[in-house]
């Protein structure tokens, strides 16, 4: 599919946002039959990216980081987090770090404005660049908010367009930033903009934002997700952030995916979460 503004008249016109309220409880109620189990928390470790997005970020921090997604319990030597998630002037240290211990680990960096998007198209890209050639593998990048509330679709699909090439075959995950949207139409919209211009992923929150990720926002990008996938065949996955701290916050998210995407989303291909403190709460109850 390409981008045209009959696409957005036509999924948005056709989309029926169910009470969000009633669906959210539903959902929440089958939070206990899940929590119990051993393996539903293994799976989550797998699905997090371990992020550290703070001013003092240092060489040290992202390396520790690094040493606890590899092994982030010394029982399950075979279990590790989908990915590192860290600024783009630490991507390096990163990747030094992983060759100095030769393994493996995807590393996501933010890039492309983050958190705002308020900076000129050619920073934007320029960083999302040099960032990859540091070696991200994943660039979690923003959309143009302004353009969003503006009603300009097509500069948010063009922009996005141009993040992917600039990607050079890493992966796309493109934050809608939901609490700065305004309403479930805003969000649904965005969601088809960011797949349309081929993100690999669709994440709910940048972390920095009032409002972070909710189920109800989560559940309006896993409909239009469901609705890109029986359009084109292709899958895009989903990531929520920003205040997920318990792990029935995660397990939440991992029955939204089940309920409206179906099993095969639940892979980390398919599946993030991202998550700063998540990861000590899982694992001190394996």
């Amino acid at each position: 599919m390409t981008f045209g503004f009959e696409v957005f008249a036509k999924e948005v016109e056709q989309v029926a946002f169910p009470k969000l309220e009633q669906t959210v409880a539903d959902i929440k109620s089958k939070i206990p039959s899940l929590r119990s189990s051993k393996e539903e928390l293994r799976k989550l470790v797998t699905y997090i990216d371990l992020t550290t997005l703070s001013g003092d970020d240092t060489r040290s921090r992202v390396e520790a980081l690094v040493d606890k997604a590899l092994a982030p319990t010394s029982s399950q030597p075979d279990l590790r987090c989908g990915a590192v998630c860290v600024y783009p002037a630490r991507v390096a240290d990163v990747t030094r770090h992983l060759k100095q211990l030769n393994k493996q680990l995807n590393v996501a960096s933010v890039a492309g404005g983050f958190p705002s998007g308020q900076y000129l198209l050619i920073t934007r890209l320029l960083e999302i660049q040099l960032a990859v050639k540091d070696g991200a593998t994943e660039i979690d990048t923003v959309i143009n908010r302004a353009a969003a509330l503006d009603g300009d679709w097509e500069l948010v699909y063009d922009e996005l367009k141009q993040m992917k090439r600039a990607c050079d075959g890493a992966h796309l995950k493109t934050i809608l930033a939901t609490g700065e949207l305004k309403n479930n139409e805003n969000i649904y919209k965005a969601s088809f903009a960011a797949m349309l211009s081929g993100s690999d992923f669709i994440k709910t929150s940048t972390g920095k934002e009032t409002v972070n990720a909710t189920l109800e926002v989560a559940y309006v990008m896993c409909l239009a997700i469901r609705r890109y996938f029986e359009l084109t065949g292709r899958r895009v996955g989903f990531k929520p952030a920003g205040g997920l701290r318990t792990i029935e916050d995660a397990l939440g998210y991992r029955i939204l995916i089940e309920e409206v995407l179906g099993k095969e989303w639940l892979t980390p291909e398919l599946f993030r979460i991202g998550a700063s403190s998540l990861l000590d709460v899982i694992v001190k109850e394996l």
